[in-house]
């Protein structure tokens, strides 16, 4: 019953993606437009809906613990997924290695994640999953941003600070702790630009796959076993570490182990395609790497939420 559950909300996912697909293929959805779509979605719907969490979050010590947990969690899973993609990525060109310990690290955790958690877990869902995503925007631009450019000087506290989700998420907590009352002309657009996160990000994803050399990804076996890798292998181990902490600190169970796992084996994030442009790695390599990770995700997701759920 879990199974078709989540089952049915990333086929849900996949219809959305395949309209992308066909607009792609019509010439409709341009790379232009993509590009657009793609800020909107960073700088206001994202932001939109880490804040709408918080707002229709109950201000309690149970909450907080959790929060808190949430974040310990997600920087957990970040310093697991570095420390074995380090040691399971050692291809001989730099660039195919930069590439495939990123796109290893670093999951759609914004972009496939929060429907499924909005879906499966409700506003409590939402809330752990801006704080995955606040933790994923921090490690991006420390430890991702000087993976890709090969140098520390492009990390900067500004650009980290700065960054919409982690932004939102200060404004959100704010709001939260203060007890800060949100009118309703305030939330309800809030609202509106929310509910954009599931179509315009599977839009977005659906031009990337259209865009996939099927052939030449089945064929590059480390690519293969990076989309493996990041949305199997990974995960499975991430889960039994913070399942094993549950052990200790219940905490880790519940509905933080089942969002953690649905952050956690999302497929490679856009952030791979989108930094080896910026600083001219292997782009052919980080688009089939995004692109088939999110082909096979249709496979794995339910399984790894399934797992979740029944041990939870």
């Amino acid at each position: 019953m879990i199974f078709k559950t989540v089952l049915l909300q990333v086929v849900v996912l996949f219809i959305l993606i395949f309209v992308g697909v066909f607009f792609t293929k019509k010439h409709i959805l341009t790379k232009l437009g993509t590009k657009s779509i793609t800020n909107i979605v960073l700088y206001l719907v994202t932001p939109c809906v880490i804040v709408k969490s918080f707002v229709n979050t109950q201000y309690s010590e149970k909450t907080i613990k959790g929060l808190l947990l949430s974040f310990l969690s997600a920087s957990i899973v970040h310093i697991i997924f570095i420390l074995l993609a380090t040691v399971m990525f050692r291809d001989k060109e730099d660039s195919r290695r930069r590439v495939l310990r990123f796109a290893a690290v670093f999951g759609n955790c914004g972009f496939m994640s929060l429907p499924i958690q909005e879906a499966i877990l409700g506003s409590e869902g939402l809330l752990y999953g801006a704080s995955f995503i606040a933790i994923f925007n921090l490690f991006s631009w420390t430890y991702g941003i000087t993976l890709m450019s090969g140098d520390r000087k492009n990390m900067s506290v500004k650009k980290v600070i700065l960054n919409p989700g982690i932004l939102s998420l200060l404004i959100g907590v704010v709001i939260f702790f203060f007890k800060i009352p949100v009118y309703k002309p305030v939330i309800m657009p809030i609202e509106y630009f929310a509910a954009l996160n599931t179509p315009l990000p599977m839009l977005i994803i659906g031009y990337h796959l259209a865009k996939l050399d099927f052939k030449a990804a089945l064929k590059d076996f480390r690519c293969l076993y990076c989309c493996v890798a990041r949305i199997f292998i990974l995960p499975i181990i991430a889960l039994g570490i913070v399942y094993l902490l549950g052990m200790y600190f219940p905490g880790f169970r519940g509905n933080l182990l089942v969002s953690t796992a649905i952050s956690a084996c999302s497929p490679a994030a856009a952030y791979t395609a989108i930094f080896s442009y910026k600083f001219k790695q292997n782009t052919d390599l980080a688009v089939n790497s995004v692109s088939l990770s999110t082909l096979l995700s249709l496979i794995s997701m339910p399984v790894i939420i399934t797992i979740a759920q029944q041990i939870a």
